[in-house]
């Protein structure tokens, strides 16, 4: 993504929004990691803060802007839809306040339910 100022053109990489709405997601209550689905073996993995960009994906809009795609699984007995809204606010707020960069949609797919 570029993003043109006066004084000319700052250069953000997908895997740079990529972790940062990664970050994001996974310090919400709720969320117990970034799942990945592996096109090999099919299975969701569950992975560690390590690589917080696992499981995210972010595409350039048509219109400017970003698309962010999450795949995430979450703590057993939380309320779902209530987990990925606040997913949703989180990831929209902080990869705009600290790219500049308008969030278009946060897409969440919840891949697995984890107990402790």
């Amino acid at each position: 993504m570029t993003i043109k100022t006066d004084l000319g053109y700052i250069d953000i990489t997908n895997e740079v929004l990529a972790g940062i709405a990664g970050y994001a997601a996974s310090s919400c209550f709720g969320v117990k990691g970034m799942t990945i689905r592996s096109m090999s073996d099919g299975l969701a993995h569950l992975l560690g803060l390590e690589n917080q960009s696992r499981g995210v994906k972010v595409t350039e809009a048509v219109d400017g802007g970003v698309n962010i795609d999450l795949h995430i699984a979450v703590e057993h007995g939380v309320n779902i839809a209530t987990v990925c809204r606040s997913i949703i606010g989180e990831v929209r707020y902080h990869v705009e306040r600290l790219t500049g960069v308008d969030v278009k949609n946060v897409d969440i797919y919840v891949e697995s339910i984890k107990a402790d």
